[in-house]
């Protein structure tokens, strides 16, 4: 019989792995065998072993689970969003894992039920659904389903008149759908072995899915592919596009049985998105682009002749402000703007060419256009929340600038935003960029270096903007402050905070989260004894590599899901993704992208120190971070540090990237990270 209390060891079993000379020797290569019954015993004994270490901790998990419970309003129901003639919107239940997709008639409160994510879910441990996709003639819903997180869904055709099923039903699909006009095809992409939409497909509704046919199909591994229809459903596009270079074909929607036009040819570092407009002038196309404008800015072109030489400037690129994209409608153009780490938005009238930004009552804020459906409208909605302020979705009528509340979502037991106080702070890194950290905390926390937690990302231009989460009252009101540091490598700042922090830039995002945990530190928020990080994916990198260069700098690290075995994986193009994220990373099969890939990498540079407490998880059936990269580098991580703190492994056994897929099986994980978090600070989940 084991022993729960001592850590399992895998079988040190060292394979060389060999490039450019340099001989990596990797003791636990061998746990990429997921068929292996050793691995999955192995990572079950790690299961068992991390419950047993934080089996004191079982009682504080269930009262922060049901403390998260009792503030959600369990029974609730989205703001309805027109399209056509019917309300479409989505609720939930209490006591029910997933959401409930409706509509009602305009004019009228009869519901339609159209899918109930619980009865496709049935009993299934793990439910993600992909296409929800109405056709223009709102008679028809696409819908996909994943059940192991391994996101390649099976798609079904669902008749909205009737409830039923049509016999359609497409095997492996990825994201992305678009219609016909008059719903009589479907198109729908596939991913390559490697997980990588390459295909595009095209379906008649009520034919055998046999007979489809392949009209798209992208060879070059650097580039995804997804399909869509434009907000007018005029159009029909496949987006073919890498992490630089973008490229769109179009077709009529009214035309679906036709070929394809490319919108402009693809040039290397080029991207450009494109939104179709209809109006008194005719049919043309905006633009967002990155041709000379780093920051992207906002062309027009007719329809009629759509070739490059034709495009005119509508918005120039400006250098302190980030176009992140546009929202089209008949009169207006909304544009999603991003300036000193703020999403924000501006509406353009086109009749008079005059801009304005919609301003905001918060210095920290989020707000984004969401659920516009009619292209025939002149009001704007959009959700807005920062740090404070629960998500609440707006409508301004954009000729009088008119503002509506329609709901602000409901924080049980009392909530008082005046109890809390958000603010912006600015670290300085040792190259001298000065770096935003957002933080909050409540009012009456008391004075001097107290619990925080520090979160950060810093990959893809993906930027983590301020939000606000009812699940975060569970730290706040036990004194912690929350923070985000909106390191380079993300899009916080725009497209060169980006570029400053990949490739041979990428250690910036790394020793930028140092920097502001540092000037935490410094202005007294916390101390090393108090500071725990926490990040995921490429975050989980991030987590990996401030462990290795700082340690001394947290009491605790969270590494969800981490990209931690860099070489390995970017080395290895069989696997999902590496091909597509040369653009990310660099392609280590160059030397020196090797040397400085390898200089980095956590798994590589593990060392006899003293780490802090950590919890490592991973997902079994994960597509984009393998389970045995989390697996193999605790393992590492135990057999070289000094010192006895905790480095805990916890994998879902039947779910992938994202983790457990049900609301409530969301927040009883959030609740175990969190009493990890409190019990490797000492503080009191219960006084």
């Amino acid at each position: 019989m084991s022993d729960h209390t001592k850590p399992p060891e895998a079988p040190k079993r060292p394979t060389v792995l060999s490039q450019h000379g340099d001989d990596r020797r990797d003791d636990w290569y061998w746990l990429r065998d997921k068929d292996s019954p050793e691995v999955i015993a192995h990572l079950e004994a790690e299961n068992t072993y991390t419950a047993e270490q934080m089996r004191d901790t079982q009682g504080d998990q269930q009262h922060l689970f049901d403390e998260i419970v009792a503030r959600i309003q369990e029974t609730d129901l989205s703001v309805p969003v027109r399209k056509g003639q019917w309300w479409y919107y989505h609720r939930t239940e209490e006591g029910k894992q997933y959401g409930i997709h409706c509509r009602r008639p305009d004019g009228a409160d009869t519901e339609a039920v159209l899918l109930d994510e619980n009865v496709e879910a049935a009993s299934a441990d793990f439910f993600s659904l992909g296409a929800f996709d109405i056709s223009p003639d709102a008679n028809l819903l696409a819908y996909s389903t994943d059940t192991t997180g391994s996101e390649v869904f099976d798609m079904r055709v669902r008749d909205l008149r009737t409830g039923t099923d049509l016999a359609d039903v497409i095997e492996r699909t990825h994201y992305g759908t678009a219609w016909a006009k008059d719903g009589s095809v479907l198109f729908y992409t596939r991913p390559d072995k490697t997980m990588r939409p390459f295909q595009v497909w095209r379906h008649r509704i009520g034919t055998p899915t046999g007979d489809d046919e392949m009209i798209f199909q992208e060879d070059d591994e650097r580039f995804f592919v997804g399909i869509g229809n434009s907000k007018t459903d005029d159009y029909i596009a496949i987006d073919v596009g890498s992490s630089l270079t973008s490229e769109l074909h179009i077709l009529r929607a009214d035309n679906p049985l036709g070929s394809f036009t490319v919108f402009e040819p693809r040039r290397q570092g080029v991207e450009y998105h494109v939104s179709h407009h209809r109006s008194r002038a005719g049919d043309r196309f905006f633009v967002v682009t990155n041709e000379d404008a780093p920051n992207f800015k906002l062309m027009v072109t007719q329809a009629s002749d759509i070739g490059r030489a034709n495009w005119q400037e509508v918005v120039a690129h400006r250098e302190d402000t980030k176009l992140d994209g546009v929202d089209v409608f008949e009169d207006f153009v909304v544009l999603a703007e991003r300036a000193e780490a703020t999403a924000r938005l501006s509406v353009m009238h086109l009749e008079t060419g005059t801009q304005e930004v919609l301003e905001q009552p918060e210095e920290v804020y989020t707000a984004h256009a969401s659920g516009n459906a009619e292209f025939h409208s002149s009001v704007l909605r959009y959700d807005y929340t920062s740090l404070v302020t629960p998500r609440t979705v707006y409508d301004v009528d954009m000729n009088t600038g008119e503002r509506t509340m329609l709901k602000q979502q409901p924080v049980l037991g009392g909530y008082d935003s005046d109890n809390y106080v958000s603010q912006r702070r600015w670290a300085t890194a040792g190259d001298g960029t000065r770096v935003p950290i957002s933080l909050v905390h409540r009012k009456d926390r008391p004075a001097g270096p107290g619990p925080t937690l520090l979160y950060g990302y810093g990959s893809y231009e993906i930027s983590m903007d301020p939000a606000f989460s009812s699940l975060r009252l569970s730290l706040l009101d036990r004194g912690f402050v929350f923070a985000i540091a909106h390191v380079r490598g993300g899009g916080d700042m725009g497209r060169l905070w980006y570029e400053h922090g990949k490739f041979f830039e990428k250690k910036n995002t790394f020793s930028d989260f140092v920097a502001c945990a540092e000037n935490l530190v410094s202005a007294r928020v916390t101390d090393p004894t108090k500071l725990v990080a926490r990040g995921g994916s490429a975050g989980g990198l991030l987590m990996g590599a401030v462990a290795n260069e700082r340690p001394d700098l947290f009491a605790a690290i969270v590494a969800e899901v981490p990209f931690v075995d860099v070489l390995t994986t970017m080395l290895d193009t069989s696997l999902p993704l590496t091909v597509h994220e040369f653009e990310e990373w660099g392609n280590p099969a160059e030397p020196e992208v090797y040397d400085y890939m390898k200089s980095y990498a956590p798994y590589d540079n593990v060392s006899a120190q003293k780490y802090p407490k950590m919890l490592v998880t991973g997902g079994l059936n994960d597509p984009r971070v393998s389970y045995w990269e989390p697996a193999k580098w605790v393992q590492k991580l135990r057999d070289t540090k000094t010192g006895d703190n905790l480095v805990l492994l916890k994998t879902e056994m039947g779910a992938g990237h994202m983790g457990p897929s049900g609301r409530y099986d969301s927040w009883r994980d959030e609740a175990f990270v969190y009493a990890f978090a409190l019990k490797a600070l000492g503080v009191p989940v219960r006084p």
